[in-house]
C-alpha cells in the first residue's frame, strides 16, 4: 500500500503546461506553439530567429 497519492493530472491552468526543454511549470511561453519557460527561451531565442531590439 502506497503512503502517498499520485500527483493530480491538471487539464487547465498553470499546472497543465510545462516547458518542453526543462520541464518547469512556471513562466511558460505558449506563443507560436513554443511551450518554453522564459529562461530556456532566452537561451535559444537567437537560434529560433528572435532578436532583442532594446
Amino acid at each position: 500500500m502506497g503512503k502517498f497519492k499520485a500527483p493530480k493530472i491538471y487539464k487547465f491552468g498553470k499546472g497543465s503546461r510545462k516547458c518542453k526543454r526543462c520541464g518547469t511549470r512556471d513562466a511558460v511561453i505558449q506563443a507560436y506553439g513554443l511551450y518554453l519557460c522564459r529562461q530556456c527561451f532566452r537561451e535559444i531565442a537567437p537560434a529560433l530567429g528572435f532578436k532583442k531590439y532594446s
